[in-house]
């Protein structure tokens, strides 16, 4: 279909195939942990995965960068004047006003996919930060409002742990993503910015410090997974076990890299079918005897935002405003 000066190629993931087809077929963790939400919220929960997956797929499988680039320029344009030109774009404004909340995430989401299309070479840790707010930080938010959280207070902590499960993939991913141009690896990690080829190769010279950067990167998504968690008090009860299983199962992928020896290069970490199940049955144990689930927290930690200034949401609402 046309929009303007460039056509949109919905992709693979954004054609006749349902949203929890979708969601089934590249996000296995969310759908294994999506059955445990209330079956609503799990429907709106797979249309807004495939809208993502759809931003996604335009950076990650365009054979024209250029033509992506303009792609998503004019996507953000449609988000902002409630254009519905595309099919995947339309069903995202449908169900962002089914659930009554903003689009601004998903002007920065798309902001941030197409960052990667120049390639990726990231120099200190708050250009990370600040990615990951972008293509993750930003479906936490998208995701409390499919799932009808509308307290300020709340939002810091979605971002914390859409922005947790990104440093994961990144851990998860360095040899992969060298191997499309990418190093979101911050240079200041290293004691000379590696080149992409070296990461790419998995070059046993910097094999040691690819190893202490892994594990600082998932010592930081702990911290995030740790925030965003404590903020499950915010969501509706049936919704709670759902999304605490979704973080646990993604966390256990780090579990899984420090199993390894932080070995990145060795192959993609990945958890087993078995391992989620007791995972599951471990996280709904955990769910039924610890209470502080389901209180709010005291405050969020504005360390964790130091680098995420002016990004919507990311501000932490005042007292006053936390118990509004």
């Amino acid at each position: 279909m046309k929009t303007g000066s460039a056509t949109l190629e919905a992709g693979p993931s954004a054609a006749a195939s349902s949203a929890e087809g979708t969601l089934k077929r590249h996000g296995k963790s969310f759908h294994f942990a999506g059955k445990f939400l209330p079956q609503e919220s799990f429907e709106r929960c797979a249309r807004l995965y495939k809208f993502c997956r759809f931003l996604d797929d335009l950076a990650d499988e365009s054979p024209n960068p250029d033509l992506a680039a303009r792609q998503l320029e004019e996507i953000e344009r449609d988000l902002l004047e409630a254009n519905r030109r595309d099919p995947a774009t339309a069903d995202f404004l449908d169900l962002a006003g089914e659930c009554d909340f903003d689009v601004d995430p998903a002007v920065e989401l798309a902001r941030g996919v197409k960052g990667d299309l120049a390639g990726v070479a990231f120099g200190v840790e708050a250009e990370l930060k600040q990615y990951a707010y972008r293509v993750a930080g930003t479906v936490g938010l998208m995701m409390s409002g499919v799932l009808g959280v509308k307290s300020p207070a709340a939002f810091p902590h979605a971002i914390d742990l859409g922005v947790a499960m990104q440093l994961t993939n990144i851990a998860r991913d360095v040899s992969e993503d060298a191997r499309n141009g990418r190093r979101y690896l911050p240079a200041d990690l290293f004691t000379q910015a590696p080149r992409i080829e070296m990461l790419a190769a998995g070059n046993p010279a910097i094999h040691g410090e690819i190893r202490e950067a892994v594990q600082w990167l998932l010592d930081e998504a702990d911290r995030y997974y740790d925030s965003g968690i404590s903020g499950l008090a915010y969501l509706p009860w049936r919704a709670r076990l759902g999304i605490l299983v979704a973080a646990r199962l993604y966390q256990s992928i780090g579990t899984e890299i420090r199993a390894m020896d932080f070995a990145v290069w060795e192959g993609r970490a990945k958890v087993s079918l078995r391992k989620k199940i007791l995972i599951s049955a471990r996280t709904l144990v955990y769910f039924c005897l610890h209470g502080e689930l389901r209180r709010k927290p005291d405050r969020h930690d504005p360390k964790l935002h130091r680098h995420l200034a002016g990004f919507p949401r990311a501000q932490a609402p005042t007292h006053d405003q936390s118990n509004s």
